[in-house]
């Protein structure tokens, strides 16, 4: 019989990861070992912009990370509004902030996004990166009758300055994007997809491009990876969307998922 890893030897793992493809899973696997969950996301987010996908352990319907979440429903996430309001760290359960929320909105949100994935209950870590980034790692449970306790929640909060630290070690000074991944399915499956999107229609810039903003980035953000000017970018934008027949960012995302189905 195999040994689980020890705490210690978890946290050398995360250390050994840093600024590798599988620092994401290495940090959740950490996590893991001190509460219990049944799945983990991981986001980038930046006041007034998408969030950015980074990681997520996410079984089943986790198409609606993309055509939900990622595309709109994030904007009535009672965690995002909390994050953009106070811009505070830290940890955070469900019930902590949506008591004062506004009951109409967060009952629309749990229609439209904790119904339809299954989840029952949610707990945030939040790790401000700089002035305009945050690291934000959903823990989330499946089951009916499991909830954040108070204990998780303390226990989490007894670890988030290691956990901060390392998150700054590896995202701090990174332009939020998504490498190269190998570590799940899930992350098999957008590499591919990322990898084949709109391949007939579009020019190797116009993908480049087309990669970069299904990854969450805007058209700044492109601009300083690319090393090429904003109107560059936007002249670039407006064939993209005539090639591929959208008019919209999320018409865009909804096209992407779709080639994911397709590609699964």
């Amino acid at each position: 019989m195999i040994a689980k890893p020890t705490e210690n030897e978890l946290i050398a793992q995360c250390v050994e990861a840093i600024n590798s493809t599988g620092f994401a899973q290495k940090i959740v696997n950490y996590i893991a070992h001190l509460v219990q969950f049944d799945c983990a996301v991981i986001l980038g987010c930046r006041a007034h912009k998408h969030p950015i996908y980074l990681y997520d352990s996410i079984d089943t319907r986790r198409e609606l990370l993309f055509q939900r979440y990622l595309t709109n429903s994030f904007i009535n996430d009672p965690f995002y509004i909390e994050l953009s309001k106070s811009g505070h760290e830290g940890v955070y359960r469900l019930v902590d902030i949506s008591a004062n929320k506004d009951l109409a909105a967060y009952t629309q949100y749990q229609q439209q996004f904790y119904n339809e994935t299954g989840w029952v209950d949610e707990l945030s870590i939040s790790v401000r990166t700089d002035e305009s980034r945050w690291i934000v790692i959903y823990l989330g449970f499946l089951e009916s009758k499991q909830r954040f306790s108070a204990a998780q929640k303390s226990t989490l909060i007894a670890h988030f300055s290691l956990i901060k630290a390392l998150c700054r070690q590896h995202w701090g000074n990174n332009l939020l994007l998504l490498g190269p991944l190998t570590t799940t399915a899930t992350g098999q499956l957008i590499e591919r997809g990322l990898a084949t999107f709109a391949n007939e229609q579009l020019t190797t810039r116009e993908r480049q491009i087309a990669m970069l903003l299904v990854q969450g980035c805007d058209s700044n953000d492109i601009a300083k990876q690319l090393n090429i000017t904003l109107g560059t970018v936007k002249n670039h934008r407006k064939r993209i969307y005539a090639q591929l027949k959208v008019s919209s960012l999320s018409e865009f995302f909804q096209l992407f998922l779709n080639h994911l189905i397709t590609s699964e």
